[in-house]
């Protein structure tokens, strides 16, 4: 078999039929609602961070888990931006969108690890959850937008592209301010919690959560289509609840908790 055969067997292999990738996107409604609905049960939260159930199960370093379980999500959607071709992926918006949802992982699988200060560890049920979904996840949303999405020759005259790419770098400022301010709250040799404050921590407990939020529904409304809209549902499914866990865990930690902040939506809940 020669190279080029390999190639052609290669990228017939990882060129997305529409229906292969609507049973994704359907699959990730569900997975939403069944994550969230989980959550709710759950009143101790997923087993990762502070509500890590110390002597139940096999847990994972937190560095190690956080660069695991997000990498899918840089290496499929690569590999099919290498290994396949279609007219889509030529086209300017679709490299754009591509390139911002490579951007938010690589942050998120190659930098974002490093920078955790003695993080807790991640249980192993959690870690192949979150492997699998961005295993997924990674595939859908890179390959309807190499392959299949067309935001037709006046892409460049829509608002709501502009808008949403707008909002996803807001949310992304936010996401990445909040982590940082959360990394931050102790100094070289201090142990336990502290109350974050600033940035978006003035007015939410779930301030890092808030902005990933925003993020995935300014790339929904940069994209308008289904695999992108069940990506922001799972997003919120997934770490909504975490916000009021949080909000809930700091007012019962904290007597001077500021009484004012709410757990993810400013002034609101």
């Amino acid at each position: 078999m020669n190279g080029y055969t390999l190639n052609m067997d290669m990228e017939k292999y990882l060129n997305s039929d529409i229906n292969t990738l609507n049973i994704i996107t359907y699959s990730i409604f569900g997975f939403a609602g069944v994550v969230a609905i989980t959550q709710i049960l759950m009143p101790a939260g997923a087993s990762y961070g502070r509500y890590i159930r110390a002597g139940h199960g096999f847990y994972i370093n937190s560095r190690l888990a956080w660069f695991v379980w997000e990498l899918p999500s840089i290496l499929i959607p690569v590999s099919l931006f290498l290994f396949t071709h279609s007219p889509r992926m030529l086209e300017t918006p679709n490299r754009i969108l591509f390139g911002c949802f490579v951007l938010h992982y690589i942050h998120r699988s190659l930098i974002y690890p490093l920078l955790i200060r003695g993080g807790k560890p991640a249980s192993l049920l959690t870690f192949v959850f979150a492997i699998m979904f961005c295993m997924f996840n990674g595939y859908l949303q890179a390959a309807y937008l190499l392959q299949h999405a067309d935001f037709g020759q006046d892409w460049y005259r829509n608002p709501r592209f502009y808008i949403g790419l707008s909002i996803f770098f807001f949310g992304m400022f936010i996401n990445i301010q909040s982590d940082h301010k959360l990394r931050t709250l102790r100094k070289p040799g201090e142990t336990g919690y502290k109350i974050p404050r600033g940035g978006m921590f003035t007015y939410v407990s779930g301030a890092n959560f808030l902005g990933e939020i925003i993020e995935w529904f300014g790339f929904a409304v940069a994209n308008g289509t289904l695999p992108t809209l069940a990506f922001f549902f799972s997003t919120t499914a997934s770490i909504s609840p975490r916000a009021f866990q949080h909000h809930r865990w700091y007012k019962e930690k904290f007597e001077d908790y500021p009484k004012e902040r709410k757990a993810l939506i400013p002034f609101i809940i």
